[in-house]
């Protein structure tokens, strides 16, 4: 059962110090510092299991800007098949996704071993717009077996410490782009005359 790995997950998104610690210990200081971002830039994270709504996963994360449903799954295994149940949950994910323009993530932990053990996967939609639709870019999505279907393949998801950096980045800290250099350029011009 994944309900502990739900917790930790769980306990990371929301900021919790004592939570990135836990899941950072053997990792190196750039991962940790990394996944420490989200400890200025939470997420409110509840959980759906059980009881929740079909197409909800097991958690699901929210901030002012974002909000994703996500499945986890933790295994002692590198790759795993959907089928059955877990092909279910994937199809209800897709759906309400497309429904609702939500990007479905699933968080991946693979049993002992060392260093950042979780990676997260976007289940494919075509219904994402602003910042999701920039996101879908640098997220990578389930990978697809021979069939078409998709799969966890731990080794081709985003380590979670690349996620939270995606995610939770100190935009006062980031570098402009040349166009956001131009835009305010403008803006500083205009204000001037």
């Amino acid at each position: 059962m994944a309900s502990s790995y739900e917790r930790e997950l769980r306990a990371v998104l929301a900021g919790s110090e004592d939570g990135v610690r836990a899941v950072t210990r053997s990792c190196d200081t750039v991962q940790t510092a990394k996944a420490m971002q989200v400890i200025q830039r939470p997420f409110l994270v509840v959980r759906a299991a059980g009881s929740g709504m079909e197409g909800s996963g097991d958690l699901l994360a929210l901030r002012g800007d974002l909000c994703f449903p996500i499945e986890v799954k933790a295994n002692k295994q590198r790759k795993m098949y959907l089928s059955g149940r877990t092909w279910d949950q994937h199809e209800s994910m897709r759906n309400e996704g497309e429904r609702c323009g939500l990007m479905p993530l699933y968080a991946h932990r693979l049993k002992g071993v060392r260093g950042d053990s979780w990676r997260i996967f976007r289940v494919e939609t075509t219904s994402l717009k602003g910042r999701l639709r920039m996101l879908q870019r640098r997220i990578p999505p389930l990978p697809r077996a021979r069939s078409g279907r998709p799969f966890l393949d731990w080794e081709q998801g985003m380590p979670l410490h690349m996620f939270l950096a995606l995610l939770c980045r100190n935009d006062e800290l980031r570098r402009p782009t040349l166009l956001e250099d131009l835009v305010d350029l403008h803006s500083e011009t205009v204000d001037a005359e």
